[in-house]
């Protein structure tokens, strides 16, 4: 794998100086940089086929989850017995793949080795990792649509930060890299206590480990610490996490006062990842080779959705404009307004992409990127009309079928929605990761063979996948319902919740297969570790009661009916036509 192509960039004419007199910087590639959601993505071709990959600097090589290899017609190869890739949620067996042709920025790289295992980390075929952004000097502007990988020459003692003008910058050290350490790490300052971060553009939001949160005084206990749902990664398991307030981060000569982070036991040799959420309100330069990063505050949020101050190591306020793109063109429109999007700035991505669609009306996916956009602000009916014009455009758009068929589920037109789950499942790829909403899509419209067959297939080319106990949880479900393989249903319900012991709908799915299957005292078991979970959950406490007067405990049966048809009132006509009774 080589880059062919140089472009010298004129950054000694932006510097002054004798250190930049003999400095040049070659760029080696401009890859362009469109936000879904807070994943950087960075379009490219393999083997002539268009993909999409997320950049990920926390990743010390590139992957593709084995779905996607399997999409692409990739041959896998063995690795050494043992190896493992690890991430965010553990580990994950790993094959090799090596693609012909992999296309960047307009670049052919010739015989590009990817590993092939884990979850599927991201919206798009797999990771841009180390190997591909460390090939040299990288520069990171989200916020400008772009990732800049660059090769110095006689730039020692260099300030790199070129684009700064008059804005303060922040120096770093970062650690050496090689072969067994490829990652940008560097210590950072948490209410005073030193913590080893890794800068991963490739986790959406910053996360703490739980030892290192402790040497800076905040466990999941502490006041004002709440629970946070989970986090995943490449691994197989997910991770429960907790946003926490800390009094003071402290990154090169930026301090960020009372912020909130999310903690966890992320399982790496790092004690923090940094994600995205930094690299959208900062550009940074990383010198990999004078083991150092130059960074300047570009404005807006820093890791809370509401704006925070960063200050220098003086106290001076850093408060400065949000730097943005200013596009011309209809690409640099919607580009912009995914970074918008991406810092729930929706307003403003409505804008652009309005105008995107004003200058280029046949440009489909401009459409869909508004819809989401329009979801987010709550204009569900907006919503709904650009899907119609997105799919007029573009029928064979799966993501937008499957987006336009869960709002047709919420206003009740099962008709409109089965149109679009067929639509999306003769368009969607054999090994898609779209199979698993399809499964629960298709069992939401009672075709519990159709949803039993995509979950076949999802789970096929998922191994190691982190959401394989919901896949295994959500068969089990489609066939309670059906009353069918009820053995089969069971087994894949121990397993996920072998898995999950804390999601309630595992133990709704056993509880309901249990009743059933007749089981009626295990069923009120699992219906009771539903309800520890999920007090209010109404096919739980009807489940229950169903049971109990199975085994003669007619006063609770009957608390049970009563308060779940409080919660639910036409829940007794489900069951009733599901022959459940």
């Amino acid at each position: 794998m080589s880059f062919a192509r140089l472009a010298l960039l004129s950054l000694a004419l932006a510097m002054p100086g004798t250190a930049w007199a003999k400095c040049e910087v070659a760029q080696l590639a401009d890859l362009k940089v469109t936000m879904v959601g807070e994943k950087p993505m960075v379009d490219a071709q393999v083997n002539g086929q268009p993909v999409r990959f997320v950049a990920d600097s926390g990743a010390f090589f590139s992957s593709i989850s084995p779905g996607n290899a399997r999409q692409l017609g990739l041959s896998l190869s063995l690795l050494p017995p043992g190896y493992q890739i690890r991430g965010v949620g553990g580990s994950a067996q790993a094959e090799l793949a090596r693609v012909r042709t992999l296309t960047l920025a307009g670049i052919p790289l010739h015989d590009v080795p990817f590993i092939v295992g884990g979850s599927e980390v991201g919206p798009g075929t797999g990771l841009l990792g180390q190997n591909v952004l460390g090939i040299g000097d990288v520069e990171y502007d989200l916020g400008h649509g772009a990732i800049r990988l660059l090769r110095p020459k006689g730039c020692a003692h260099v300030d790199f930060a070129y684009w700064a003008g008059g804005r303060p910058v922040s120096e770093l050290a970062i650690l050496p890299r090689d072969v067994h350490q490829p990652h940008t790490i560097a210590t950072v300052l948490l209410n005073g206590a030193k913590i080893r971060a890794v800068f991963d553009t490739g986790a959406g939001s910053t996360i703490l480990s739980l030892a290192a949160a402790a040497r800076a005084g905040i466990t999941p206990t502490s006041p004002g610490v709440v629970a946070a749902g989970y986090s995943h990664g490449i691994g197989r398991h997910v991770v429960q996490t907790w946003l926490a307030p800390f009094d003071a981060l402290t990154i090169g000569g930026e301090q960020i006062h009372r912020t909130k982070l999310r903690i966890g036991d992320i399982g790496l040799d790092a004690d923090m990842l940094i994600g995205a959420d930094f690299f959208l309100s900062h550009r940074i330069y990383v010198a990999n080779a004078d083991h150092r990063m130059f960074f300047t505050y570009d404005g807006g949020p820093v890791f809370n959705v509401t704006p925070a101050r960063a200050v220098d190591q003086n106290g001076a306020v850093l408060a400065l404009p949000a730097t943005t793109l200013d596009p011309k063109d209809d690409a640099g429109l919607a580009q912009r307004a995914m970074v918008f999007a991406a810092r729930h700035q929706y307003s403003q991505a409505d804008a652009d992409l309005t105008e995107a669609i004003r200058l280029a009306p046949q440009q489909g996916h401009y459409y869909y990127q508004r819809a989401t956009v329009r979801l987010m602000e709550r204009q569900t009916g907006a919503a709904h009309d650009d899907l119609d014009k997105a799919l007029a455009l573009t029928p064979d758009d799966a993501e937008a079928h499957v987006l336009r068929a869960r709002m047709r589920l919420a206003a009740h037109d099962r008709p409109a929605a089965t149109e679009d789950i067929e639509a999306a499942d003769r368009a969607a790829p054999a090994a898609s990761d779209l199979r698993l909403a399809l499964g629960a899509l298709y069992g939401d419209i009672d075709r519990f063979d159709s949803a039993v067959a995509q979950f076949d297939g999802w789970l096929h080319v998922h191994p190691d996948d982190s959401r394989k106990p919901v896949a295994l949880n959500d068969r089990a479900w489609v066939r309670a319902l059906a009353g069918r393989d009820l053995a089969a249903a069971l087994s894949d319900a121990d397993s996920a919740i072998r898995q999950r012991r804390d999601n309630p709908r595992f133990f709704d799915t056993r509880g309901l297969i249990r009743l059933r299957m007749g089981d009626y005292a295990k069923a009120v078991e699992d219906y009771a570790a539903s309800l520890a979970l999920a007090p209010r959950d109404a096919w739980s406490l009807y489940g229950r009661g169903l049971a109990e007067r199975h085994l003669g405990q007619t006063n609770a049966a009957d608390t049970d009916r009563a308060a779940a048809l409080k919660i639910a009132p036409h829940l007794n006509e489900r069951f009733r036509l599901l022959g459940i009774n």
